[in-house]
This record gives C-alpha cells, sequence and structure tokens, in this order.
C-alpha cells in the first residue's frame, strides 16, 4: 500500500519525482478529511427558516391589541396632563391679579371707593374704582369675559378668563372692609370648562 502522510518539503528544498507523486498521492485524503468536516458544521448550524403565515397574523392581531388598549389610555393621559396644566395656569393667574387688586385697595381713601357695574350686561357690583392717598386713581371691572383695570387714563387687560368678578361690603357698620369674589374658567378638552374659583378675600382700607 502506498504511504500517504504528508511530506514536511524545507523551504527552497527541490521536489524530486517521487516527492511529487506522494504529494499528489495525499491530495484525496485532504479533500475527504475537508468534506467530512463541512457536513459536521453543516449538520450541527442553526437553520434559518422565515416567519409562517400564522406567525404574521398572531403578530398583527397583538399590535391591533395594543392599539386597541393604548389609544384610550393615552388619551385619557393627555386630558389629565391639560387638566393639570390648565389648573396651574389659573391658579398662577388668579394669584397674580388677586395680588395686584388687594395691593392698590388697601392704598385706596375709604371715601373714594364706589362699587357697581360697567353695563347692565355686567353682573351687579363688577366695578370698584377708588383714589388712593398718593392721588391715583384706579377702576377694577368686568367687561365680558376679561378682566380691566385703569389707572389714570391708562387702561390693561389683566385676563381674558374672568368668569365672575364681585366687590361687596360684608359688614354693614363698616365700610372699611371690602371682600372681593372672583372665579376664572378656561376652555379644555372637547369644549369643556375647567373653573377654578377664588374665595373671597377680606382687604382692609388703611386709609
Amino acid at each position: 500500500m502506498e504511504n500517504t502522510e504528508p511530506l514536511n518539503i524545507p523551504k527552497g528544498a527541490k521536489r524530486t519525482p517521487e516527492k511529487r507523486s506522494r504529494f499528489f498521492s495525499a491530495l484525496p485524503l485532504y479533500a475527504s478529511r475537508f468534506t467530512l468536516y463541512a457536513l459536521r458544521v453543516t449538520r450541527h448550524a442553526p437553520l434559518r427558516r422565515g416567519y409562517t403565515l400564522m406567525e404574521m397574523l398572531m403578530a398583527v392581531a397583538i399590535i391591533g391589541i395594543l392599539f386597541t388598549i393604548g389609544g384610550p389610555v393615552l388619551n385619557q393621559a393627555n386630558k389629565n396632563f391639560i387638566l393639570s396644566r390648565t389648573r396651574l395656569e389659573l391658579q398662577t393667574e388668579a394669584r397674580g391679579i388677586m395680588y395686584l387688586l388687594t395691593r392698590n385697595l388697601r392704598q385706596a381713601q375709604s371715601s373714594t371707593v364706589v362699587t357697581g357695574r360697567l353695563d347692565n350686561n355686567q353682573a351687579f357690583y363688577s366695578k370698584i374704582s377708588f383714589t388712593t392717598a398718593s392721588g391715583k386713581s384706579f377702576v377694577f371691572y368686568q367687561k365680558g369675559t376679561s378682566l380691566m383695570m385703569t389707572e389714570g387714563t391708562l387702561n390693561k387687560e389683566q385676563t381674558k378668563n374672568l368668569k365672575y368678578l364681585a366687590f361687596t361690603f360684608p359688614e354693614s357698620n363698616d365700610m372699611g372692609i371690602i371682600s372681593v369674589s372672583m372665579t376664572l374658567e378656561k376652555a379644555i378638552y372637547e369644549g369643556r370648562t375647567k373653573a377654578l374659583h377664588v374665595a373671597s378675600e377680606k382687604v382692609r382700607v388703611m386709609n
């Protein structure tokens, strides 16, 4: 039987006809070993396949369920966000208006305080005018959904979200105490409105 053992030929050495014969006779052995190795790797390699129709239908059904459930949840979360933001805006606006109004009203001369209304379309006691000890004249009144302030000859709108405004004297025997009541209202989602009522605040006129 012919020897098929691989040959280790040094670099630069000349190959004799005998060595060439042994080299070429060993090639089938190397080829068979490589083939067996390739078959073994292929046999243990994971098979790759596409998606079946059933798997695709299940994926579409799951996505549809998620959209069905997630839609109302996201819509409700958006409503809650808008509601919270609107409430915060109204609270901030109401605090600023009440601070401005009560600060000037405390400096009023009690003899100059007059309550009324702008016209017949407005609520009673939705207007107040007075003059401070320093000689400045102020008028606060409701005009539709706007709260207007007049300082001297300068008119300025304080808010467009006014629902109700009233200036009253809670104690008939003491005209130096004025109660201020105000309600703000702002439109939000689906045409609804969120009203913020600021409780009546009593103001003592200092002069």
